[in-house]
């Protein structure tokens, strides 16, 4: 009998399919096609010596077409479209061609269109990936069989027939994957909406509507967990067609809700009110991780025992990059936060902390203000070490903001990470905490915020090493 993944193949026989992007979510998709003897043109900006040796080659010999470099876009018109999340749909090239009747798509809607199982996704503009990784680990915990992907994980598409109804698919989606798709998940959590990837969205109306999206196509039958502290993701309740449940830090949410009060978290929901989790429970440090407990509970609630979950809480150190304890050197205590990608992300590490700290920060230019980060700066930081493209803009917001000192906030600008981490070495002493949350995207100086985050620690490992 044929699985699920050749009969999608096989209705797409005797069509043109173009894969624009041939990165990490695109490359099963592309083997997948491939596999059936399906007409796939691959078209990536990047040319031949980007790519691995052999791989390539492995492609044309498998019946590809290849279209390498500035001018990959040249000529698209397939019937068929799969853009990788990198490529924004307004492109000219791609907006043309779907207007002279391509159809656009995507790896992740077609693993929407033919997952077997429930999925629950995670969108927002900070705290996806842990909040993400706290839904699959309590539902593992629980005794499902889970698979994570999306923004994190692996792409799924070509492991759907190895899934089955009573599995469970936990995604991480960003703005970018959300943008054009045509399906929602039966369980979609908004943690937060900020200002966030206005270097690549048209404008902020644009970056909200991707978000937006995630409810967009879900049932009556479907559940949105909206951050009732937040007014962006609040305000998709009126738009949600399926039933709501809010999370809040802040307020005793009406209805179906969780939310933290008294040093805990309290759950209401058609069984009545309890609690469900000590605060002093928790083991990952911040109010911010408060919330992301919050939306994830909210998520799994009519799945995990309350049991679970606190036994989980308890043990949970976070994610990787993820204000990640790298080391302590002479009683100073090092944080990798490299996720801290915008000025949001930063604030809330900042905040998860009782002392002020030695920052450094500073990265590739989003087009965000860091208006709002320059008086968290002189409230939580005192000592500031800047690099990356972003060095002057956060200076000002931090010189503009009330209450700043110069004599109790020095402000000390570096040529790269490596030497923010030398200069905050040589003036750390016991009991200080260093953490790097740099604010910003990490294009302009390393492919993304995970390879900053890797140097950030084998910068620290060597400082270790001289002791």
């Amino acid at each position: 009998m044929a699985g699920i993944l050749e009969n999608y193949c096989k209705g797409l026989t005797g069509r043109s399919i173009a894969v624009l992007g041939a990165g990490v979510s695109n490359k099963p998709l592309i083997a997948l096609l491939l596999k059936y003897g399906l007409n796939v043109t691959i078209r990536d900006k990047g040319g031949r010596e980007s790519f691995e040796p052999g791989l390539l080659a492995s492609w044309e010999s498998g019946g590809a077409k290849l279209i390498l470099g500035e001018d990959y876009l040249d000529g698209l018109g397939e019937d068929v479209i799969f853009r990788s999340p990198g490529i924004m749909p307004h492109t000219p090239q791609l907006a043309a061609a779907v207007a002279n009747g391509s159809v656009l798509t995507s790896e992740m809607e077609a693993f929407f269109a033919l997952c077997p199982c429930p999925i629950l996704a995670v969108t927002g503009s900070d705290g996806k990936t842990t909040t993400t990784t706290i839904i699959a680990e309590l539902l593992k915990a629980a005794g499902y069989r889970i698979w994570v992907g999306g923004n994190i994980g692996t792409p799924l598409l070509d492991k759907v027939d190895e899934m089955a109804p009573d599995h469970r698919a936990v995604l991480e989606l960003s703005s970018f994957q959300l943008m054009t798709m045509r399906r929602s998940p039966q369980i979609a959590v908004v943690t937060n909406l900020a200002p966030n990837h206005l270097d690549k969205h048209t404008d902020m109306d644009e970056y909200v509507a991707a978000k937006e999206n995630i409810l967009a196509w879900q049932s009556g039958n479907d559940r949105v967990i909206l951050n009732a502290d937040n007014p962006i993701a609040a305000s998709f309740a009126a738009q949600a067609p399926g039933k709501v449940t809010w999370f809040s830090r802040l307020s005793r949410p009406e209805g179906d809700a969780v939310w933290f009060e008294d040093g805990a978290i309290w759950l209401r929901d058609g069984a009545g009110e309890r609690k469900l989790l000590e605060r002093r429970d928790i083991l990952l440090p911040g109010d911010h991780n408060v919330e992301n407990y919050m939306a994830a509970i909210a998520a799994v609630r009519d799945l995990v025992d309350p049991a679970a979950i606190a036994a989980f809480a308890k043990t949970f150190g976070g994610v990787e990059h993820r204000i990640e304890l790298c080391g302590e050197i002479r009683g100073v205590r090092w944080y990798n936060d490299s996720i801290g990608t915008s000025p949001s992300r930063t604030i809330a590490g900042l905040r998860s902390f009782e002392q002020k700290v030695i920052l450094i920060a500073g990265g590739y230019d989003k087009h965000i203000p860091f208006d709002a980060l320059g008086p968290e700066v002189v409230e939580h930081v005192k000592a500031l070490y800047l690099t990356g493209d972003t060095a002057q803009k956060i200076r000002r917001a931090v010189e503009a903001a009330p209450g700043y000192d110069p004599a109790a906030l020095p402000i000390i600008e570096t040529e790269d990470l490596a030497g923010a981490v030398e200069a905050a070495y040589a003036v750390a002493q016991a009991g200080d905490v260093v953490i790097l949350s740099p604010a910003c995207a990490a294009f302009d100086r390393f492919k993304n915020f995970m390879e900053r985050g890797k140097v950030f620690k084998a910068l620290v490992a060597k400082l270790k090493d001289r002791e």
